[in-house]
């Protein structure tokens, strides 16, 4: 898993983990991807019924290495579909649609379980099943059985061979066909995730590190868009660009989103996962909202639920993360200054760990919104994962609770990865996904234009008299695109263009991210404050500008606190559909890549520490290049790189009970 936040480097995104850490994050079209058990096949032995899914797409006989030793020890979660997957998924897409009868009517914690939650029945017939078969049981919630056992055990359990197979360079064990489960568990099992094993490394009882290395912005800074230019560096397209800004705080950012009205958050929580915690986060978001203007914190308004243990540090970059936390909960409370806001760490980096955050905040009706930065890229994933993934998200709609995701910061990935692909869960059907742009706040806080973030960065000569290779090489940009794997959602109708939906060929049409937008260009970012590890091994606070489409998730997450404030404090629940039904209103921002006309190129003038912290050893000026998204264009109406837009001063006001598509 990794996350998406972007600039604290000068020419590349974070990263807190290798892809290959995590275990896939998948979504998938068809039944697998509302939850619902598939139905068996026609290759299924008697009896049983398949788990599609559950053999990843790199176990190919081509890389087949033979089968695994029987001795050798699987670890697994078997999850439960619940008393109806289907009854779940259709009745959170009722209480999310604002034309159904059912929208709004959202169920407690205890009366979805009680309504969709699996029966003591179920569990104890699945329980008797894995123990029969010679697993153990090592305990479980309510979502999910956890089981350990020999290679051999796991074979009878799941009717399949566990085969070795190469993968990357690497030989993981994985199920040679799909697994099974006895029909006469009437569908109780959704899937099971942990048969392969590439790979999850998990070790308790793990101190978490100190911060990461500190960075600083050289500088020199305009104090709003345009505002400091150095008419003796060279022009770029037919101009002088200015320099970058020190970085916005919450007062821009509400500016520029409309939200210059009272609404404040108040009477709504806001919950963020990630992986980790900081252990400064308190006392960081209290100076930083103290030196940039924001409210101070009430008593209790700053919460954290955290795991017993830690697992992976040092392979997540446990460090790393705490950055993450800390731009979301800054970012969240600058645009949303008396919405609750309850951080829940996850004890690794991996998708079980980050699963069981995502199901705290579930099981407890723990917030209405949730803010993610993390993911990973669409090639990565795996359907076994995704179905987990989506019972949770379906839950959460059902509660009235919606989850939004950074769409990533490598635009169609193909520079990062060599394929063109959108990120995951972000493609998801049941998430907001948030991508991002490059913004100009002007002075007064005046809202000026925003391009889809796309960045290329040109390096200024050595004798001072251009900047070479202009536009220069691309850098970073929002992810976007179209989904392999998951199918046009009901709320893409009508809105997505066929040329997108389409895109991958054939004429199934599949699912487009992003859905909404807000900024996220490291170029043009968020000033975020956090305590971090100097030269000399001291901790010290420190500022900087970072950006990221993990900055535009929790701004996004804080703008819809306000939304729900605004509404009388009744939840908004899964987005989606009500984001699209405000498609084309003036609800939104219709971001372009170039808005001030076609042919018209904007750039910002950035001075950078070659060692991130002092000029010690030297200072690298560039011009960072906007509205350059890799193959991903921002365009008139909905496109791959900010959806259907970001918000306007008509977003809030929409929810005062006048809005009518």
């Amino acid at each position: 898993m990794r996350s998406s936040s972007s600039g604290k480097r000068a020419d590349r995104s974070r990263q807190r983990t290798a892809l290959g850490l995590a275990a896939a994050l998948p979504l998938v079209a068809g039944a697998l991807a509302l939850g619902i058990p598939t139905a068996q096949a026609d290759s299924t032995p008697q009896g049983r019924d398949t788990l599609s899914g559950t053999k990843p797409a790199w176990a190919t006989v081509r890389s087949d290495r033979g089968t695994t030793d029987d001795g050798n020890k699987v670890t697994a979660r078997v999850y439960l579909a619940g008393r109806d997957a289907k009854a779940l998924a259709d009745y959170a897409k009722a209480v999310s649609d604002p034309s159904s009868p059912d929208y709004g009517r959202y169920l407690s914690a205890r009366q979805t379980q009680a309504r969709f939650g699996a029966t003591r029945q179920q569990k104890d017939a699945v329980t008797a099943w894995l123990k029969g078969s010679g697993l153990d049981v090592t305990g479980g919630n309510q979502h999910y059985l956890s089981v350990t056992g020999e290679v051999a055990a796991a074979e009878r359990a799941f009717g399949t061979e566990l085969h070795n197979y190469t993968k990357d360079g690497t030989v993981y064990r994985a199920p040679s066909n799909a697994a099974t489960v006895p029909a006469s568990l009437h569908g109780a099992v959704l899937t099971v995730v942990g048969l392969d094993n590439a790979p999850k490394r998990a070790k308790h009882d793990e101190t978490l590190p100190p911060p990461g290395p500190v960075f600083k912005n050289a500088g020199p800074f305009s104090t709003s868009y345009g505002s400091r230019t150095n008419r003796s560096l060279p022009s770029a397209y037919g101009a002088k660009q200015p320099y970058a800004i020190k970085g916005y705080t919450g007062e821009e950012l509400r500016a520029a989103y409309g939200a210059k009205s009272r609404n404040t958050g108040k009477g709504v929580t806001v919950a963020i996962t990630d992986a980790f915690a900081s252990p400064t986060i308190a006392a960081d978001a209290a100076k930083y909202a103290q030196r940039n203007g924001d409210a101070a914190y009430r008593k209790g308004q700053l919460t954290q639920v955290l795991p017993a243990d830690y697992r992976n540090t040092e392979e997540c970059d446990a460090g790393g993360w705490y950055g993450e936390e800390t731009l979301d909960v800054e970012a969240v409370h600058a645009v949303a200054p008396a919405a609750d806001i309850v951080y829940v760490g996850g004890a690794s980096c991996t998708d079980n760990d980050l699963l069981d955050s995502l199901a705290k905040v579930v099981d407890n009706r723990l917030a209405d919104i949730v803010s993610n930065s993390w993911g990973d890229v669409e090639a990565n994933e795996t359907p076994d994962v995704a179905a987990a993934y989506d019972q949770i998200f379906q839950q959460g709609a059902v509660e009235g609770i919606g989850f939004y995701f950074s769409s990533g910061d490598n635009g169609d990935n193909v520079a990062s990865t060599g394929t063109k692909q959108v990120d995951t869960p972000a493609n998801s059907a049941w998430v907001t996904a948030v991508g991002g742009t490059s913004l100009a706040v002007g002075k007064g806080d005046k809202y000026q234009w925003e391009t889809g973030w796309g960045t290329t960065k040109a390096t200024l000569s050595a004798d001072g008299t251009n900047w070479d290779g202009l536009p220069g090489g691309y850098t970073s940009g929002a992810g976007g695109g179209t989904s392999k794997t998951v199918a046009q959602p009901f709320y893409q109708r009508g809105v997505v263009p066929d040329s997108l939906a389409l895109a991958n060929g054939g004429t199934a049409k599949q699912r487009v991210t992003p859905d909404v937008a807000a900024v996220a260009d490291p170029n043009t970012g968020f000033l975020v404050g956090q305590t971090q590890t100097f030269p000399d091994g001291s901790l010290q606070y420190g500022e900087y500008r970072i950006g990221g489409t993990s900055l535009a998730a929790p701004v996004i997450a804080g703008v819809q606190a306000l939304a729900q404030q605004a509404r009388g404090g009744q939840p908004i629940g899964f987005a989606n559909p009500s984001l699209y039904d405000r498609y084309g209103t003036a609800s939104y921002h219709d971001v372009t890549d170039h808005p001030l006309g076609a042919g018209v190129s904007l750039g910002v003038v950035r001075v950078d520490y070659v060692n991130s912290h002092d000029d010690s050893d030297g200072l690298v000026t560039s011009l960072r290049s906007l509205g350059r998204d890799s193959s991903l264009h921002a365009v008139v109406g909905y496109d791959d790189v900010t959806g259907v837009g970001t918000p306007a001063a008509g977003y809030l006001t929409s929810f005062g009970g006048h809005h009518r598509r």
